[in-house]
């Protein structure tokens, strides 16, 4: 199975020609997979709550799933994206995994990060898997990195591949990541953005350094700290179904959950 990831620096506000880079990005590209990173269309830094809700739309009705659609039934692919989900009054920052015959399967992101506290209302989904391919694949986005609990979950859970879009600020992710990895033994794409946004006096840059890990931790693919890249790999699923670490050490099985705090 191939998977990838698009890092690239979107124009906020402007959902059209994000949608532009991004399939100029994927001209010749081949994978089953496919990563875009957070809010990939409108950008990150709203100014306000009526900013926003006017670049959010409903889960499976509006430009951005519309958009996802059309490119997973062109790429034959599973694509996901970020985007963010208007449900009634509410607001989520949210990943769509689009499957070629149009389905999907919706992530709304359980930890927000600083600012996204003033617009977005926490996520409400359950850390499930679902299935491509014959393949388990779960989803987060961005700050849930720091919350290894999400990761346990979704790994005991039976997902393989953990697919996270993000707009990462922070310097750690990348890092910590081998090490959701390595404890999981499973696969993470991390697809992120580059650039920067400036609003009044608050300045955010991102970092790039979009990263795939195996369960070994091996780093499959890299991209550079300031350029758009699309990256696609090959990797076996299967390999994330072994938690053995040694002939005497399972993963999940030597844990002892009655010490731990909860």
């Amino acid at each position: 199975m191939k998977v990838g990831f698009v890092q690239y620096n979107p124009v906020f506000g402007d959902v059209d020609e994000n949608f532009f880079k991004i399939e100029k990005m994927l001209k010749d590209i081949s994978t089953d997979v496919l990563v875009i990173p957070e809010l990939f269309a409108t950008g990150y830094l709203f100014e306000n709550k009526a900013q926003l809700l006017s670049l959010s739309e409903p889960a499976g009705g509006g430009k951005t799933y519309e958009f996802l659609k059309n490119l997973s039934k062109k790429m034959d692919a599973l694509i996901i994206g970020g985007f963010p989900e208007k449900d009634g009054e509410d607001i989520f920052n949210s990943a769509i995994a689009v499957k070629p015959d149009g389905t999907f399967h919706i992530y709304r992101k359980l930890h927000l990060f600083n600012r996204e506290k003033i617009f977005f209302k926490p996520g409400n989904t359950e850390l499930n898997p679902f299935e491509f391919r014959g393949v388990k694949f779960g989803m987060l986005i961005c700050f849930d990195w720091i919350f290894p609990e999400s990761y346990r979950t979704l790994a005991m859970r039976g997902a393989q591949v953990i697919l996270q879009p993000t707009n990462l600020v922070l310097p750690y992710c990348q890092k910590a990541s081998f090490a959701r990895a390595i404890e999981n033994r499973v696969f993470i794409v991390i697809a992120n953005r580059i650039g920067e946004e400036k609003m009044e006096n608050i300045s955010l840059r991102f970092t790039g350094e979009s990263i795939i890990y195996s369960p070994e931790g091996e780093i499959l693919a890299r991209a550079s700290e300031n350029e758009e890249e699309v990256a696609v790999v090959e990797i076996n699923p299967e390999k994330a179904l072994d938690k053995w670490i040694t002939e005497r050490n399972h993963i999940f099985d030597d844990r002892r959950p009655e010490f731990y705090e909860r």
